[in-house]
């Protein structure tokens, strides 16, 4: 019976939390064996059918036997061999004519594959960069069998250590070899040319001249040469070249070719640079403090991962807008739009199984995975409009359907600063008095500095005359409170090492008497020695003055003077009503007025 009813419990949550999510869990197949990242995924009706299909350029397990899969549903539908790894994987339209199919394309290596109606149907190489010219002098050499192969290695190490112009594959193969492989690879490859090829790292799409869904779109490959292409989506010729600072690794684009368009590209030295068209070299540059993991474009807000564990927000000018620091390291990142509700929000999956959705700064949603999610895309697949689909790293394959009744809301009580922080303030213009001033301040700066420091040392000046006034008079300190109608006056006489110390009391009183008065002496009693150090004051009628005597011996015979505190206090309590300082002549000094 206890059995029974923990499993009804355990099936009670279950039922409760998928009706409280937002998400249908379509399929779960933990063996899918599909290795992939997110800029490999492309969802696309490839064949004019209405049903879409996933396309994915798998990596194959530990990086062996890459191959190009289709799925339909969550059965592989096709699957191809690849000559290298995949780099990226996008869809587009190549022309206007019917039926309108997009084509698919798969960056591997050098190359750029076309399919057509998933067909091979066009095979775009990089073109090849010039050889260094001391390593061309070299082989040639070695084919006039000039010098040996151990010679050829050494001058090789020698100009890879600091040539600008990297190796060739040849050449770097060669290096790699053992002493007696060196003779055998040398009499294959000495008649061959020296080639050196660059490879595309990331990839994505621009629109040609229509910002229509269904418009023509023009190829974006960044390569290792530091380089962005675009390319016409018909013959495949360069449109354009765009120099980078640094390796791009991610792309996101914005407007179309032939208009205008902005270039964000995410690079391996930690930057963002931002490039527009007729722009050869970047107009801005985001300098992030760590290396970027994803970049995703949300409307006008350039969304950044970090591996410092943090998004970041920023505009196309490099203007930061917000940051949301994250439970947990960032491993990919992708789009979510939803068109029915207007909706784009960025997907992060993260190290410890979790998938955060983000609205800018607001956190949407959280979806928690059997297995850490290595890749994402949302989108239509089959007929179904909204579908995450995720891929884990064991090779795992989740389909999710978002439910058509969900309403992403922000997520309360978000660490973070206020809303209003984010709010832009109304800086007033600079007005024509303010720049006259900035234009003396910037003139005169040397002579206005002079007169504050004058004017700093007559204020220290000032301040000192006074602290010594202010010693000089309290010899013969007056002091008179307001709780009370008293006023004390003091006087030392002598010239040591005995002091006489006169206490001149007051009622300052028009016709109350005051009685019940205590009067105590504050002393450092290695310097001074007091007979009475405390006694009673007597009925202090209105306005008569009461002279109160004691006498003050020094105890020091090196010239040492200090204070004595005078405390006038009222019978039973602690707080004194009147207080006095005398500064104690030195003794054998002159007599104190």
């Amino acid at each position: 019976m206890a059995a029974a009813s923990s499993s009804d419990s355990d099936s009670g949550r279950a039922e409760s939390s998928e009706a409280s999510s937002k998400w249908l869990d379509a399929h779960y197949d933990p063996m899918a064996n599909i290795h992939t990242f997110s800029s490999c995924l492309a969802l696309a009706d490839l064949h004019g059918d209405g049903e879409y299909k996933l396309v994915v350029g798998d990596l194959g397990p530990s990086g062996q036997h890459p191959r190009l899969k289709v799925l339909k549903g969550p059965t592989v539908l096709t699957e191809s061999p690849l000559p290298a790894l995949p780099a990226a994987a996008a869809t587009f339209l190549m022309e206007q004519h019917e039926p309108r199919t997009p084509a698919l394309a798969l960056a591997s290596g050098p190359c750029v594959y076309v399919y057509k109606n998933l067909k091979p149907y066009f095979k775009f190489t990089l073109p090849q960069l010039p050889p260094n010219p001391l390593e061309q002098d070299l082989w040639n050499q070695v084919k006039e069998d000039r010098i040996d192969p151990l010679t050829l290695k050494e001058m090789l190490e020698g100009i890879r250590e600091k040539a600008e112009v990297p190796l060739s594959v040849q050449s770097l193969r060669f290096l790699q070899l053992e002493l007696s492989e060196m003779e055998a690879f040398v009499s294959q490859h000495k008649s061959k040319s020296i080639k050196r090829q660059t490879v595309i790292t990331t990839m994505t799409t621009l629109k040609k001249n229509l910002a229509d869904e269904d418009a023509v779109s023009c190829l974006v490959l960044g390569t290792e040469n530091k380089e962005l292409l675009v390319l016409d989506p018909e013959a495949f010729t360069i449109l354009a070249k765009m120099s980078l600072p640094s390796v791009p690794v991610f792309l996101e684009v914005s407007g179309q070719f032939d208009v205008e368009f902005r270039l964000a590209a995410a690079c391996r030295n930690g930057n963002i640079y931002i490039l527009r068209r007729d722009s050869k070299r970047p107009k801005y540059c985001i300098e992030l403090s760590a290396q970027p993991v994803g970049l995703v474009r949300v409307h006008k807000v350039l969304v950044v991962g970090s591996n410092q564990d943090t998004l970041h927000g920023f505009t196309h000018k490099g203007k930061k807008l917000w940051t949301v620091q994250m439970p947990a390291a960032i491993l990919t990142m992708n789009l979510l739009e939803q068109h029915s509700r207007s909706l784009q929000a960025v997907m992060a999956g993260l190290a410890n199984g979790e998938v955060h959705i983000y609205h800018d700064k607001a956190l949407l949603n959280v979806i928690r995975t059997p297995d850490v999610v290595t890749s994402l895309c949302f989108g239509r697949y089959g007929r179904e409009d909204n579908t995450l689909i995720m891929t884990t790293r064991g090779g795992g394959l989740i389909i999710k359907i978002l439910k058509r009744t969900a309403v992403f809301v922000e997520a309360r009580g978000e660490a973070g600063p206020p809303p209003a922080q984010a709010m832009k303030l109304n800086v007033p213009r600079k007005t024509r008095l303010y720049v006259d001033q900035t234009l003396r301040e910037r003139d005169a700066g040397t002579a206005m500095h002079r007169t504050f420091q004058t004017d700093l040392y007559l204020l220290r000046l000032r301040a000192a005359r006074a602290y010594v006034q202010a010693l000089e008079s309290s010899l013969n300190p007056v002091s008179v409170t307001a709780r009370e109608p008293l006023k004390l006056h003091a006087v030392v006489q002598g010239l040591g090492p005995t002091f006489k110390l006169t206490l001149h009391l007051q009622n300052t009183s028009t016709a109350r008497p005051i009685l019940g008065l205590l009067v105590c002496f504050l002393y450092n009693e290695v310097l001074y020695a007091l007979p009475r150090a405390f006694f009673k004051v007597p009925l202090l009628v209105p306005g008569l003055n009461y002279p109160l005597e004691t006498f003050v011996e020094s105890l020091s015979d090196k010239g040492i003077s200090d204070i004595i505190k005078v405390l006038v206090l009222r019978e039973g309590q602690s707080a004194p009503l009147l207080s006095a300082h005398i500064n104690m002549p030195v003794s054998e000094g002159l007599e104190a007025a």
